[in-house]
């Protein structure tokens, strides 16, 4: 029986180790490979620490949240409403949307703070 391959198979013999740049592009590949193939468990073993660099201050109390995100929201509405005012077309339909759903975002926070008891 006549075979096409050679016997033993030809491999090349040069290792993907035999040089530092060879090496470093297979510790690349591996570390590619590795976050887009392992488990999610094993990627996250390290706990999570959010920034905090524009973290809400720990002991600030729920209500002074709500109030400060009314706020916020408050504003945000009026400066979406004062640039729909110098835009046209689609793009001021867009902005009228925004401005709908952040003053919803708006009646939601005081609707809370109409429910919640004072802390004081």
């Amino acid at each position: 029986m006549f075979k096409v391959t050679p016997n033993p198979p030809f491999t090349d013999p040069a290792s993907p180790y035999e040089s530092p740049d060879s090496k470093k592009f297979h510790e690349a590949a591996e570390r590619a490979l590795d976050h887009y193939l392992k488990p999610a468990d094993q990627i996250m073993a390290a706990p999570y620490k959010p920034n905090t660099l524009y973290m809400a201050h720990p002991d600030a109390d729920t209500e002074s949240l709500l109030v400060d995100a009314s706020e916020t929201l408050g504003s945000a509405t009026v400066m979406i409403n004062n640039h729909v005012a110098l835009v046209e077309g689609t793009h001021r339909k867009t902005l009228q949307g925004i401005a709908q759903v952040v003053m919803l975002a708006e009646l939601a926070v005081n609707r809370v703070l109409d429910t919640l008891v004072p802390t004081e």
